[in-house]
């Protein structure tokens, strides 16, 4: 009965800090897949028959606004993000386990509040070699686009008029497309290494461009935010490594996780020629800190931090001046991150 107390006890929690932020992101996918997310449990044997439902919410922060429009300078200002998910985990056999991921999503900046379904992650995980030292694993999986990702938001012209406009991505709580996810993890019971790639299938039906505000009160808001019709996000390759220190019921851990977009981002212009987006490959690391309590061996909280080391500087071609800051097209760019989460194994 504690279990199930303290189960709705965080579920509450989480709704509450819906209400105080009411905040919400886009996640990319195979960060938490399966072999690949962070602060895994370590057994020296396959665990058997193993089921989890584990209930997160994911707090992060996003800077923009500083940088010169019109030769006048623009205060900075964030982006607060949101995200609630059930994650369910099933073993079919002693080797395979399947994954089920899904969030919900809210977002607050300067331009508009959103929230609405995520993308649905499905995967399944085999455990290719265990040994009393190491485990390997690896994951496979797809990323469905259940959420929308082209939310809109009703403007008034200069002549009166209201019309509804396409946000940015920053504003999406889906990235809108059909992803394929795998990757590979050798873990023991100190250190985690995990690389995988996310591999997109289909253009994102966001129609978001700079011109259709040009008579409206956002008119210099929007160029903080890069153009992403019909957005085509490159192929991105994962890397993570993580130290982790495990005691009788509790742990804590330091990691490094980088992301490398190996091919450029495009998307369809006003002029209705694909353009390639300069800067939107490369390197993207984050430093992660994070820890975990367990209760028993049914139930347990984990919570982690991470900090943006290095992001990819996406441009864009200005009208005027152009703005100086991260801007990823796909909206996944954060300073900071926060996630708290409650897990019960059954």
């Amino acid at each position: 009965m504690k279990k199930v107390i303290l189960f709705f006890v965080i579920f509450f929690l989480n709704l509450i800090h819906f209400q105080s932020f009411s905040q919400g992101c886009s996640d990319a996918g195979f960060c938490t897949l399966g072999a690949l997310r962070p602060n895994q449990p370590y057994s020296k044997k396959v665990n058997l028959k193993l089921r989890s439902i584990e209930i997160s919410n994911y707090f992060g922060i996003t800077q923009k606004g500083s940088g010169l429009i019109n030769n006048g300078l623009v205060e900075p200002y964030h982006i607060f993000i949101y995200n609630i998910s059930a994650d369910l985990n099933v073993s079919i056999s002693n080797k395979i386990t399947a994954q089920i991921k899904l969030p919900y999503q809210f977002v607050s900046g300067g331009l508009a509040n959103t929230n609405g379904l995520g993308d649905i992650s499905l995967s399944a995980s085999y455990n290719i070699l265990a040994k009393e030292k190491f485990q390997i694993n690896g994951s496979l999986g797809m990323k469905i686009p259940t959420g929308n990702a082209n939310n809109t938001k009703s403007e008034t012209l200069r002549n009166g008029t209201t019309k509804d406009l396409p946000l940015p991505m920053y504003y999406q709580t889906s990235l809108g497309t059909w992803d394929i996810l795998g990757g590979i993890s050798l873990m023991s019971k100190n250190w985690l290494f995990a690389t995988g790639f996310q591999q997109v299938l289909t253009n994102t039906p966001n129609t978001f461009l700079w011109k259709p505000y040009d008579q409206t009160p956002d008119s210099s808001l929007v160029y903080h935010y890069m153009k992403s019709k019909n957005l085509r996000r490159g192929t991105d390759v994962m890397l993570r490594v993580e130290r982790n220190f495990r005691f009788s019921n509790w742990n804590v851990y330091a990691g490094v996780l980088a992301i490398v977009r190996i091919t450029k981002d495009t998307f369809l212009d006003g002029d209705g020629k694909i353009k390639q987006i300069d800067g939107s490959n490369g390197p993207a690391i984050t430093a992660l800190f994070g820890a975990g309590y367990r209760f028993d061996t049914h139930s347990g909280i984990k919570a982690m931090f991470g900090y943006n080391l290095m992001d990819r500087k996406a441009t864009q071609n200005f009208k005027e001046n152009p703005i100086k800051e991260p801007r990823n097209p796909d909206g996944l760019s954060r300073l900071m991150v926060f996630t708290l989460g409650y897990e019960y194994r059954f």
